[in-house]
């Protein structure tokens, strides 16, 4: 697994398709989560605010996002902790930041 010190370096070297989709998906956290730490973690970029917020990956024909639990999310659910878009399917943004809401929700009552 490659190491990056930070999110703009693992964007930097993704493929131009994904690299659009994760700073779609990067701009719509930081929207919602503007106080969340962005860093890298497990070798992708990760968010925490009040612990674990998401993290999310680009992929060769995909983008994930993981440990968003949403249930308005579940059509795009490909495991237990993790949503998958395609690359040439528009990125339902506004479920995504309903989703992270509603983790810093359950964050902030822990």
């Amino acid at each position: 697994m490659k190491k990056y010190k930070d999110v703009n370096s693992y964007i930097k070297d993704q493929t131009k398709d994904v690299q659009a989709k994760l700073n779609e998906l990067r701009k719509a956290i930081k929207s919602v989560a503007p106080k969340a730490e962005e860093k890298i973690s497990y070798g992708m970029p990760s968010y925490h605010y009040h612990g674990r917020l998401v993290y999310y990956a680009g992929w060769k024909d995909h983008v994930s996002i993981y440990a968003l639990f949403s249930k308005d999310l579940d059509k795009y659910r490909t495991g237990k902790g993790n949503l998958a878009f395609s690359l040439d399917e528009k990125l339902p943004i506004a479920l995504i930041k309903k989703g992270i809401k509603e983790q810093m929700k359950r964050n902030e009552s822990k």
